[in-house]
């Protein structure tokens, strides 16, 4: 799970840098076209197998939020630092418990609506809501939020999937993305040079090998173990922030982080404690 947020951050690093040279849709179509090649040239012999699906309209569902929440994210990021990008779509843990109780229907108790009352007021004080007002948020911070939100959305999904193949999803993800971005980029194309297209192939083979490794990651260990690991996203983020552009999170952002990770944790030991006790 520390490789996985690993390569997520850098994959985020990579294109926010691309950002500044290269258009938005043309970044976006990086990151899903090469790890489409990767993906295709892991599978190798077993491409077609990997590429049947039980469920295919979940599968496009789940990959369109994805790509969404990748355009979202990609946009966002040209306005705030990496770490309070990274911070704000910490949220979206605490918005798939909401989610699963408004849309799935599940049952979300009283200490879990609190948790996520607390998320969301650590999101307020990293994006600074009181000098601003709501009117006023940062476009970057409004970007990010409604990313948080997709991904919760893809997430959720993502649960509608656990009897297919990871590999399979992990394939129609890149793949969907590829597709739906291969359709606009024209509309919008720059061509790179040299360093352009290896930052395109960096973008690409972080967010495949990330997301193999996070196949890795829960097949080993039980999400118990693994998934508060998740938040180590920030120490990468911090130091990627840093080095690349000299950025460091202040006290608000980080009193507001810290609210967002206590309430996911708590959101999510709070669930595993649930399911333990259903079990019996």
């Amino acid at each position: 799970m520390l490789a996985t947020m690993a390569c997520f951050i850098t994959l985020d690093s990579t294109m926010k840098y691309a950002l500044q040279t290269l258009p938005l849709l043309e970044v976006t179509w990086a990151r899903f076209f090469f790890a489409t090649l990767i993906a295709a040239a892991i599978a190798g012999r077993n491409l077609p197998q990997i590429a049947r699906t039980q469920a295919p309209g979940m599968q496009a569902f789940r990959s369109l939020f994805l790509a969404i929440t990748t355009g979202l994210f990609n946009a966002g990021i040209t306005y705030v630092p990496l770490p309070t990008g990274t911070i704000i779509m910490f949220l979206s843990p605490i918005l798939v418990t909401a989610l699963s109780g408004l849309v799935l229907g599940e049952h979300v108790g009283w200490r879990r609506w609190s948790s996520i009352a607390v998320g969301f007021l650590g999101a307020l004080i990293v994006i600074r809501v009181w000098e601003t007002g709501l009117a006023g948020l940062n476009h970057g911070a409004l970007l990010l939020l409604a990313a948080a939100f997709t991904n919760a959305t893809y997430q959720v999904a993502t649960r509608k999937l656990r009897a297919e193949n990871p590999l399979t999803t992990l394939l129609y993800s890149a793949a969907f993305g590829a597709l739906i971005t291969s359709l606009m980029v024209p509309f919008q194309w720059q061509a790179p040079d040299l360093w352009g297209w290896g930052l395109f192939l960096l973008a690409g083979t972080a967010g495949c090998v990330g997301h193999l490794c996070l196949i890795r990651a829960y097949s080993d260990a039980p999400a118990t173990v693994v998934a508060p690991f998740s938040y180590s996203s920030l120490l990468w983020a911090t130091l990627s922030g840093f080095a690349i552009w000299g950025d460091l999170p202040g006290l608000s952002t980080l009193a507001g982080a810290a609210l967002i990770i206590g309430s996911g944790l708590y959101i999510f030991l709070r669930e595993r404690k649930l399911g333990i006790a259903e079990k019996r």
